[in-house]
């Protein structure tokens, strides 16, 4: 299997406080990872470093082998590579659920428009949201809203997809209904990392699960070994309090 991410001693400063102290991790193609810990720990940092929606103070973060810091890298390439979808969903409120969907093709991938709506209906199918192409963001529920987002990212054809804690700002019968989705994009293949809150999520899906404390990866290993005999005492307690 071949290595699509790897960060490399990853460190985050905001003004004199230390969020990331140097993150190592690595995802393989078609692996889901799933970032688990107490709010404050540095999950979303972390995502948003390997994004670029943040930049890290120090540290190395390579895509298929090359440093995504490289003068030559192309890092709007990039991001439409490794796609993100949002706690607050981050869809363009003045368009349509099939607008949000083509317009970064059209834009960034410089697909024909026609293409584009193609692959957009394509996916918003998938995703459960073929009746709804027309409605504007105002008009869906907040799951609806993430199922549309979703989409959105998957038209872009990423090679990895990056997901903030996506079911956080969802009433609760919503949350199924995302997390129903990425299951079944999990079970694609495609490469994901996935901050959440949803232990029963990351213990049934993931390949591997990441436990963060204070900045740190405390420890990471299989779903079985993290839930049912974790090493550090800190995944202890954590699960402890979340189980």
């Amino acid at each position: 299997m071949d290595i699509v991410i790897e960060v490399h001693n990853l460190h985050k400063y905001f003004g004199g406080n230390e969020v990331l102290k140097g993150i190592d991790f690595q995802i393989r193609r078609g692996e889901v990872v799933c970032v688990i810990g107490a709010s404050g720990s540095g999950k979303s940092t972390f995502l948003r470093c390997v994004n670029l929606l943040e930049h890290p103070t120090s540290g190395d973060i390579l895509f298929k082998g090359s440093s995504i810091f490289a003068g030559n890298f192309n890092i709007n390439r990039y991001r439409a590579k490794v796609g993100m979808v949002f706690q607050q969903f981050n869809l363009f409120n003045n368009m349509t659920a099939l607008q949000n969907c083509v317009t970064g093709q059209v834009r960034v991938l410089k697909k024909k428009r026609p293409d584009a709506e193609n692959l957009a209906i394509n996916y918003l199918d998938k995703v459960g949201m073929a009746q709804y192409i027309n409605a504007r963001p105002r008009q869906l529920s907040g799951g609806q809203k993430q199922r549309v987002a979703i989409a959105r990212a998957l038209c872009m054809e990423p090679d990895a997809l990056l997901f903030d804690e996506p079911t956080s700002s969802l009433d609760p019968e919503m949350v199924g209904e995302v997390l129903k989705v990425m299951q079944d994009l999990a079970g694609t293949g495609l490469t994901m990392i996935v901050v959440t809150h949803e232990m029963g999520f990351a213990k049934e899906v993931s390949d591997r699960v990441v436990f963060m404390a204070d900045g740190v990866i405390a420890e990471e290993g299989s779903p079985g070994v993290i839930f049912t005999n974790p090493k550090n005492p800190k995944t202890k307690q954590f699960l402890s309090r979340v189980l």
